[in-house]
């Protein structure tokens, strides 16, 4: 493996049904949204077919460095709702696959649960990942790992309020999603 290349595999378990899941995934747009402390604007290019293949999504995105990425994803493969895979170009060029496979139903005791796995193998074509990737990869790794934290505990939160959206007392009770760090840098970076 290239010092600046990278290969991340993150399972999470989601009290909700793989269709729930997937309709949030699929709406990348909304990743901003409900997403805030990594995707800082997302813009669909091409909306591809019926299931997404041929999506064509442009990102700008973060973690906990103070660092942003700029890039875009194609749907290339898509199984709605057990999952897809993207193909990643800019800032860093890979492969990330979604799949969401059902551990318990919805009358299933406490409810319906899917496991979550992305699996993202990508090469750091932005200078600063590529040059230092040699010597910072655990601190890069360390960084994707808490962006994946943060998509975690934004996705419960999220599916919870769409849960609870019925209910204006329970969906009151639901915090925003985490924002993004460093967010002084930010407005002084966005572009037009």
């Amino acid at each position: 493996m290239a010092s600046n290349e990278y290969h991340f595999v993150t399972t999470w378990r989601i009290p909700a049904t793989p269709r729930e899941i997937s309709e949030v995934l699929g709406d990348a747009p909304d990743l901003a949204r409900w997403w805030p402390s990594v995707y800082l604007q997302v813009r669909e290019v091409a909306p591809g077919d019926a299931s997404g293949v041929g999506k064509v999504v442009s990102l700008w995105t973060k973690g906990l460095l103070p660092y942003t990425l700029r890039w875009q994803f194609t749907v290339t493969e898509s199984r709605p709702p057990t999952g897809f895979r993207l193909d990643a170009d800019g800032d860093f060029i890979g492969v990330g696959i979604w799949t969401l496979e059902s551990v318990a139903g919805p009358d299933d005791p406490g409810g319906p649960a899917t496991t979550v796995t992305y699996d993202w193998t990508v090469i750091a074509e932005k200078g600063v990942l590529k040059r230092f990737s040699g010597v910072m990869k655990p601190i890069f790794s360390a960084n994707h790992h808490w962006a994946m934290r943060r998509g975690e505990e934004s996705l419960r939160l999220e599916i919870a309020r769409r849960h609870g959206a019925s209910d204006p007392a329970v969906a009151a009770m639901i915090p925003p999603p985490p924002g993004p760090t460093f967010p002084h840098n930010l407005r002084r970076r966005r572009r037009p």
